[in-house]
């Protein structure tokens, strides 16, 4: 079950941090808080799935 959770929450943190870095406005503009937390999903994302699924730290 645990590891379940662990690839819904990689999942679910990958469309978050996708979405976030690369959305753009109708004026082509990127935004700030968009952007932020984008990159904070992709480090969630780097280390649940490196340290919880994949095991290497």
């Amino acid at each position: 079950m645990d590891d379940f959770f662990n690839w819904v929450f990689v999942f679910a943190t990958g469309i978050i941090a996708w979405h976030g870095i690369t959305f753009r406005d109708k004026d082509g503009e990127k935004d700030f808080v968009r952007l932020l937390f984008g990159c904070i999903a992709l480090i969630f994302f780097i280390r649940v799935f490196t340290v919880d699924i994949l095991k290497i730290i």
